[in-house]
């Protein structure tokens, strides 16, 4: 057995495995203390008159950016950002798992190989 192999998996199962604790962890304790509120506060922007005159001087196109600009501002905020990070906290830490496996899959053969004589003295 390799033990250098194994102690490498050992960490980066390891590693993985605190990614993931801390990341579900914080996404939870902000999703729990945070309201969803995508628009902030009723203002001039949420405004009838401001869509108006959005879309007066800019078309339709400039209200569906508008709106999409919302959007996407308001995934950094609130329940969205919790969401967020638990996802990325999910891929990264099974890519970190996969790594830590297929790193130790792909060492062995090779090791294998060394030891093989191919018959030959």
């Amino acid at each position: 057995m390799n033990w250098k192999i194994l102690h490498q998996r050992t960490w980066f199962n390891l590693i993985g495995t605190i990614i993931l604790l801390v990341g579900l962890g914080s996404s939870v304790l902000i999703y729990q203390s945070v309201g969803n509120d995508p628009y902030g506060l009723l203002d001039f922007e949420n405004s009838k008159l401001y869509r108006h005159n959005l879309e007066v001087y800019g078309g339709k196109f400039s209200v569906i950016m508008d709106d999409f600009r919302r959007w996407f501002l308001g995934l950094g905020q609130g329940k969205s950002l919790a969401v967020i990070i638990a996802c990325s906290t999910i891929i990264i830490s099974f890519g970190i798992f996969y790594a830590a496996n297929h790193r130790s899959q792909r060492s062995k053969p090779e090791a294998h190989n060394d030891n093989d004589n191919d018959g030959q003295d």
